[in-house]
């Protein structure tokens, strides 16, 4: 199909597209375009204008932030799966985006346009539900950090505001003690996860004493699992555990799977994501 008419404006700096989405109320973000695009083409979305910030270069960075790995919004998917920052302090984040899309995808999508387009079908939102990843957003009041438990609100809405920009995602780095995992299940190579878990699981003596789990596409925003997370707190096996990852979710049912088999892979891919996470 053919997207409606708009205007299109290629910002300069993160200061001239704050600007311009200022100046415009019905404006949106672009940045990769594999989200926006197709929606624009379904006429899903109307925007007025397109600020095109694709090309601000000094949003495009892996750096070592103390505890943290700062990863700048525009870094591309192929850059971040190829990082040796991120696959030496935490690596599910660069394992997990040499899962998004294809080749074609990678090499063009951002991290960023990722988790702000919000879908819970998307796998990186996930991980960083689990990661408890803080977002750097940056608007017209200046710059504010929001917590992963606050950023996703809904079905493709998120903490970023109209006329604000998100620019950095700050992840932990995982010490030895910690394993990991992400599992998902799709029908094709290039779907989206039918269901996935994130399991990030914390040893001691070789013992899990806790762990954070984020499950994609059972509810409209990525969902902590927050009953697995206390059965293995209090000693239980990723089997025993596993048993609880449907709870208080709210799996769709549509051409993908039944609400009903969702809840059945959640179960499934949580035992096998702790059971990976725990080796």
């Amino acid at each position: 199909m053919i997207p409606a008419a708009f205007d299109y404006e290629v910002a300069e700096s993160v200061e001239h597209a704050l600007g311009l989405l200022a100046a415009d109320p019905d404006a949106k973000v672009l940045a990769g375009g594999h989200s926006l695009v197709p929606a624009l083409k379904l006429r899903i979305a109307r925007p007025s204008k397109l600020v095109d910030i694709g090309r601000l270069s000094d949003l495009a960075y892996v750096r070592d932030a103390g505890s943290q790995v700062a990863i700048g919004a525009l870094t591309r998917h192929v850059d971040v799966q190829g990082d040796p920052l991120l696959q030496e302090h935490c690596p599910i984040v660069s394992m997990t985006a040499g899962k998004v899309g294809d080749p074609q995808v990678r090499h063009r999508g951002t991290i960023g346009g990722s988790v702000a387009h919000g879908d819970p079908a998307s796998d990186l939102p996930s991980v960083m539900r689990a990661l408890d990843a803080e977002f750097v957003i940056v608007g017209a009041g200046g710059e504010r950090t929001v917590g992963a438990g606050d950023f996703f609100t809904g079905v493709f809405q998120t903490a970023v505001g109209h006329g604000e920009l998100l620019t950095e995602i700050r992840v932990p780095k995982l010490g030895d003690t910690t394993g990991w995992s992400y599992l998902k299940y799709h029908r094709r190579a290039q779907d989206w996860a039918t269901v996935g878990v994130a399991a990030i699981v914390h040893r001691d003596n070789g013992t899990a004493t806790s762990a954070s789990v984020s499950l994609t596409n059972m509810g409209g925003t990525p969902l902590r699992a927050s009953a697995v997370e206390a059965a293995i707190a209090a000693g239980s096996s990723p089997a025993e555990a596993a048993v609880h990852a449907a709870d208080d979710t709210e799996p769709s049912t549509d051409t993908a799977a039944s609400a009903e088999f969702r809840r059945h892979l959640a179960r499934v891919l949580t035992e096998r994501a702790l059971t990976q996470a725990r080796a």
